[in-house]
């Protein structure tokens, strides 16, 4: 068994702007192949448009906003899960007064070379 408290992570910020502290890895826990991150974007904040070449699960903890993927845009709050497809153009608004906070699950692994920002036009 393997426990990680979210105190104590390294808070960085992600190529497309988003606040994140790594849960899991296969780093820490050897043979899993995808990663948790917990993350979040500030009240009236976005993510920056970008792509990644693995699959991603966001679970959203509290706040609300809209989630653009690959030409698509739905409001999304605390409870929704939303999948993204590999390779999809994708950016997440904060709508709310409170953080955005939710879980990232990207499969496999993230990998800074894995993520692209799409300069905006």
């Amino acid at each position: 068994m393997l426990i990680v408290p979210l105190q104590g992570r390294e808070v960085f910020t992600a190529g497309d702007g988003t606040h994140l502290r790594e849960i899991l890895n296969p780093k820490l826990a050897p043979g899993m192949r995808y990663s948790i991150a917990h993350a979040w974007v500030d009240p009236g904040e976005a993510s920056q448009m970008h792509l990644m070449l693995s699959s991603e699960v966001y679970y959203i903890l509290s706040g609300a906003g809209v989630m653009h993927v690959a030409g698509e845009e739905a409001e999304v709050s605390a409870g929704d899960t939303i999948y993204v497809p590999p390779g999809a153009h994708q950016l997440i608004t904060n709508t709310s007064d409170i953080p955005l906070v939710f879980l990232c699950m990207v499969d496999p692994a993230w990998r800074n070379e894995d993520e692209q920002v799409i300069s905006p036009q």
